[in-house]
């Protein structure tokens, strides 16, 4: 077991550390949140261990394989072993008793979604890398209407306003010099205007659209 000292935001457990798992893990730790990444595959766990919070070589298919992962104090678990639906059905049955309230999964084929939306699977995906980059954003900031990759660094979204914002304006948010981000523009009752003035206050649906460093992602969705 290996373990990186970071602040957290949220936590996630991601089982099966293939393509997708790996992109998914990856990606949340790049989001800010706290990630235990778990495979049954020494090896696997090993590369992943110096990019993620925890690693932990887990064989889901024993009997207590769970007792020590700590899935209560989860906000979401990610189970992406396609090749074993055992591991898959006992890994989110321990999610489901833990009182995880979200689990997403990974499915190969009709059939196994069937069989793991039946036993409590929130979302059920298919796809490989470039979808777990896709899914792991959804999961942390599902606040976020759009998200567009501008660099390696920049990224540009499209955000809800957040309730404690409306009725103030830019201003008085400060948000560039709270969240690291600069805001382009602002949709309004479907209509999208990019000259926004600062003394405008927020109103209720009202979303914006922003740049930011993906590092400071974790601190906007916080």
């Amino acid at each position: 077991m290996i373990m990186r000292k970071q602040e957290m935001k949220k936590s996630y457990a991601i089982f099966g550390l293939g393509e997708f798992g790996r992109s998914v893990a990856e990606e949340l730790m790049e989001a800010g949140a706290d990630v235990l990444a778990i495979d049954k595959d020494e090896d696997l766990v090993s590369d992943i261990a110096p990019n993620v919070t925890m690693a932990v070589q887990v064989d889901a298919t024993e009997l207590h394989a769970f007792d020590t992962l700590g899935l209560s104090n989860m906000d979401g678990v990610i189970v992406t072993i396609t090749s074993c639906l055992e591991a898959s059905i006992m890994a989110i049955m321990a999610a489901k008793e833990a009182g995880v309230p979200f689990i997403l999964a990974k499915s190969r084929n009709a059939t196994m979604t069937s069989i793991l939306e039946r036993i409590g699977a929130d979302k059920i995906v298919t796809p490989e890398r470039d979808g777990g980059i896709r899914e792991a954003r959804n999961i942390v900031i599902g606040n976020f209407i759009d998200f567009f990759e501008l660099s390696k660094r920049v990224r540009m979204v499209e955000i809800s306003v957040k309730p404690e914002w409306i009725g103030k304006n830019l201003k008085e948010l400060s948000l560039r010099q709270k969240h690291k981000l600069n805001v382009v523009a602002l949709r309004r009752d479907g209509e999208l205007t990019t000259d926004v003035n600062p003394d405008l206050p927020f109103r209720k649906g009202d979303t914006i659209l922003v740049t930011i460093d993906k590092k400071y992602i974790g601190e906007l969705i916080s």
